[in-house]
């Protein structure tokens, strides 16, 4: 899985957007930013308004500074609302208000802080290369102005710093970004957990209940069969016994499995699968024993065990299973009539659980019909520090 990254140290940050709720979660909104805003423009507009009304009269060129002053203070109201759309129109806003925060530095008597408005707008509304960029050419525009107008080494000091905090807010912008896509991440785990424990919860529910509802029902049909043809009552009650053993069972199963504690035994699983197939009067050639498999393997092969035969039962139209292990395989072979594989949610689920662990699960159709079902979990590889040890036969020497 590729490694996320949620601060600056990828390109691909420096040019991602701000998340488009970036304006409803934490930023400024509504009739708070309002107040806000006028209260952040009261030292700005009370000086060039109090000029402008100096002056002896209205004229054209006091008006069209009027209007660039309070357009460009009206960008600074409004910004929070571009928070949501697309790329193309941010730039164009925030070029926009910067050229508007420059022709102000030139038509007023301002000082240079004239300009963080524009600045500190940038970096938080557009991708953190596009405010690099168009910030630095304000910061340049402004000192071009200063220079013009012989304020620059007056001035110098107001842009020193207009840069200093534009910087600084540059980097808390960024860091609130990387806080929300953390949090938006978390949101992401949150639902995948819960997704996962889903899946996992019903596959262990399929791969219980359908093996065991399916030995149930084949036992009922045999007690009922040898109620019907022969009247064994004897015989009848104890196959009456194991289902109701066998619901006791699925039922303790059922709350183990919906606690994740519920553990599955390969040896318990074989006597379960000799019964139900008996049960079925179907021919079992099963291990009398499951030494030869790795202990670690043997929770895994039961489930693949348990599923296969709960096909047989029911799909399959067998009259004979084989099953045989080996230290890191398990195959269970019928004689059935099946002459494809159809991947089921039982198949599937054993899939995941296989892949969960290395593993690989191959079903292949036999030359006279039924099925053949493989489980193989390779061995793990040994550590390359550990010393290769030479095995010899037992009892030394011949």
């Amino acid at each position: 899985m590729a490694k996320r990254k949620f601060g600056l140290d990828n390109k691909e940050s420096w040019w991602e957007d701000p998340l488009p709720d970036a304006g409803r979660r934490g930023g400024p909104k509504g009739l708070r930013w309002s107040v806000m805003s006028v209260v952040f423009l009261l030292p700005f507009l009370l000086p060039v308004t109090r000029g402008l009304l100096a002056e002896p009269g209205v004229s054209a060129e006091a008006v069209l500074t009027g209007v660039l002053i309070y357009t460009y203070a009206l960008c600074y109201a409004i910004f929070p609302f571009f928070f949501q759309r697309e790329r193309r129109v941010k730039l164009a806003f925030g070029i926009t208000m910067n050229v508007l925060g420059v022709a102000t530095l030139a038509t007023t008597s301002a000082s240079a802080f004239v300009l963080l408005y524009g600045t500190a707008v940038l970096v938080f509304l557009l991708p953190a290369a596009w405010s690099v960029l168009l910030d630095v050419g304000a910061l340049a525009g402004g000192a071009l102005v200063l220079l013009v107008e012989g304020r620059f080494l007056a001035d110098y000091g107001d842009l020193i710093t207009v840069g200093s905090v534009t910087l600084a807010m540059f980097f808390m912008a960024n860091l609130v970004r990387a806080v929300r896509r953390l949090e938006r991440a978390n949101e992401e785990i949150a639902t995948l957990a819960v997704a996962n424990e889903r899946q996992r919860v019903a596959r262990d529910l399929h791969d219980l209940l359908g093996h065991s509802l399916t030995t149930i029902t084949v036992k009922a049909g045999l007690a009922r069969r040898v109620l019907e043809s022969s009247g064994d009552i004897p015989r009848t009650v104890e196959e009456i016994r194991e289902i109701e053993s066998l619901t006791r069972s699925a039922l303790s199963d059922v709350r183990a499995t919906v606690s994740e504690y519920r553990e599955v035994s390969l040896s318990a699983e074989l006597v379960g699968a000799r019964a139900a197939l008996r049960a079925a009067e179907i021919d079992a050639d099963l291990p009398h024993a499951v030494d030869n498999v790795r202990p670690e393997l043997q929770n895994t092969f039961g489930y693949v065990l348990r599923e296969a035969v709960t096909n047989v039962l029911r799909h399959s139209g067998a009259k004979q299973v084989t099953v045989q292990l080996g230290d890191t395989w398990l195959e269970i072979e019928d004689d059935g009539r099946a002459t494809e594989v159809v991947a089921g949610n039982g198949l599937r689920g054993l899939s995941e659980r296989l892949a969960a662990v290395g593993g690989a699960l191959r079903t292949s159709v036999r030359p006279g019909g039924g099925l053949l079902v493989r489980a193989e979990i390779p061995r793990p590889e040994p550590h390359a520090a550990a010393p290769a040890v030479r095995a010899e036969p037992a009892g030394g020497f011949a």
